[in-house]
Formats: structure tokens, C-alpha cells, sequence
């Protein structure tokens, strides 16, 4: 077998703008033959995706998919709006986000672009896509849920710009609900934070516990009332940022822990992902 060298490797992502390690394997496959090297690049699509990369991706959608205990999301970006709403992109994103249900899928974006799906490396089949779509591709997150007994329900909303996946324990029959509350997940306003309120970093709690002393003391309140006021306005903000705390949105006369209560069942954990948000995602209880 043919050493290849680093020089060898710099000349044919200069010439074509393939990525290293693509460019590597199409030397190695040529005997580090340039020329046919540059043929096999062309031949898989590759000549000139990566000379897209690093361009900005604000566009996209999150795909969700769900396979019984497990679900599995990702947020893939594009450039633009058009090519987010094409066939091949969709599908993409759908084939990604079912690779990441699967048993022991990929939990970060760096896992998935080095998993295999019909025998091929997803990076690989990205880098396909960016060259028959003509705009940069990424995996910007990925979300992995996994119940032990019950399933994971999910909700893309119309555009597939907000996707949530929510695990679901001890319903007889938790599908219904498991989507209701992915709903819910998706339209509550404020988003929920955390499933209860014993999730809440208590650092996040002592952040706002000072942000309403200081409102108080600045609203020229007595001392001797701060710490009331100030718990008093804790107990409403945990109302409003924990899920089972909060109003149903399908029916605001109860809150989402007495649906849950009612079936019988409770919340493991849940993921949301809106588009370009990376903040806002909500991590497993």
C-alpha cells in the first residue's frame, strides 16, 4: 500500500475542497495516485462540498423519531429556508434522528457524524448532501431519550422548526398522552425547565432569589418583609418553569402533573429544540 503523505492530502483539498480524512481515503483507494484520486472524489460528490463548509447555517429543521422506550432528535442546519423544505433534506434529518433512536444511538453530533447507516460513515452522506444541494450541512445537536417502562412520544411543529421528545412512565396507554404533553412542552409559555421543581440547579434559584431582593429593596420595601416577598415570587417562578407545575395548555383549568396524575403515569424527562435556540434544550430529569 502507497504511503500518503500529508502533502499529497493538502494538494487535493486544495484542488477540489473535500474534506482531510475524505481526500486521505480517496489517495489510499488510488494507490496515491493524484489524478485518480481526484476521480474518485468526483465520482462520490465530494470535489467540491468542502469548500461549503464552514459557511453560516441559521436554516434547517429538527427531526424527531420514536421507536417505544426510545426517541431520538436532531437539529440539522442549512443555509437557506429552500433547501430546508426540499425531499432530500428532509429526509436526511429523518434518517438521522431514527439512526439516534436506534439501540445505543449516537447521544452528541460528533457520535452521529461518525456512525454508519447502510454501510456508510453519516459524515460521508453529508458531505454527499452538501454537494447535490449546493449549501452547507451540520449536526448541531442531537437529543436521546430512553424510558424504562413506558415510551417516548414526540412533537415537530408545522416547519419543523420546533421539534420535543418526552419520555413517559407508568400509563397503561401512554402514546395519547406522551404527545399531549410533547404539545404542551412545545407551546408553553415561559418553556418549561425542568420536569419538578427538586430538578432546579439551586444556583439558577439563588440567581433569581437576589434579581427579587434587589427589585424589592430598589421598590423601597421593609426589610423585615424581603424574605417573604422574595419566596413568594420563588414559588411563582417554579410554577411557571416546572412542568408539572404548570397550566395544561389543552385545558388551563388543571395543571400537567394531575393529567399525569390521573393516568396513572409520571414524566422521566424531555428534550425541546427550537431552531437556532441551543439554549433552550431541557435535558433528561
Amino acid at each position: 500500500m502507497a504511503e500518503i503523505s500529508a502533502k499529497a492530502v493538502k494538494d487535493l483539498r486544495e484542488q477540489t475542497g473535500a474534506g482531510m480524512m475524505d481526500c486521505k481515503r480517496a489517495l489510499t483507494e488510488a494507490e496515491g495516485d493524484l489524478e485518480r484520486a481526484l476521480a474518485v472524489l468526483r465520482e462520490r460528490g465530494l470535489a467540491k462540498a468542502g469548500k461549503r463548509e464552514g459557511r453560516e447555517t441559521s436554516e434547517g429543521m429538527i427531526a424527531v423519531s420514536m421507536e417505544g422506550p426510545v426517541g431520538g432528535m436532531v437539529e440539522l442546519g442549512c443555509e437557506t429556508d429552500f433547501v430546508a423544505r426540499t425531499d432530500d433534506f428532509a429526509a436526511l434529518g429523518s434518517g438521522l434522528a431514527a439512526l439516534v433512536a436506534s439501540a445505543d444511538g449516537p447521544q452528541t453530533p460528533e457520535e452521529l457524524a461518525e456512525a454508519s447507516t447502510d454501510g456508510q460513515r453519516v459524515a460521508d452522506r453529508i458531505s454527499e448532501s452538501i454537494a447535490k444541494l449546493g449549501e452547507n450541512i451540520v449536526i448541531k445537536r442531537v437529543a436521546r431519550l430512553e424510558v424504562k417502562d413506558g415510551l417516548v412520544g414526540g412533537y415537530v411543529h408545522a416547519g419543523a422548526k420546533l421539534g420535543v421528545l418526552v419520555g413517559v412512565e407508568g400509563a397503561a396507554d401512554a402514546a395519547e398522552l406522551a404527545r399531549d404533553v410533547a404539545m404542551h412542552v412545545a407551546a408553553a409559555d415561559p418553556t418549561p425547565v425542568a420536569v419538578f421543581k427538586e430538578d432546579i440547579a439551586e444556583a439558577l434559584l439563588d440567581t433569581e432569589r437576589e434579581i427579587y431582593r434587589n427589585q424589592a429593596v430598589q421598590e423601597g420595601k421593609p426589610e423585615k418583609v424581603l424574605d417573604r416577598i422574595v419566596e413568594g415570587k420563588i414559588k411563582k417562578y417554579l410554577k411557571d418553569i416546572c412542568l408539572v407545575e404548570q397550566s395544561f395548555v389543552k385545558d388551563p383549568d388543571r395543571n400537567v402533573g394531575s393529567l399525569l396524575d390521573e393516568a396513572g403515569a409520571r414524566v422521566s424527562g424531555f428534550a425541546r429544540f427550537k431552531l437556532g435556540q441551543s439554549g433552550e434544550e431541557a435535558t433528561p430529569s
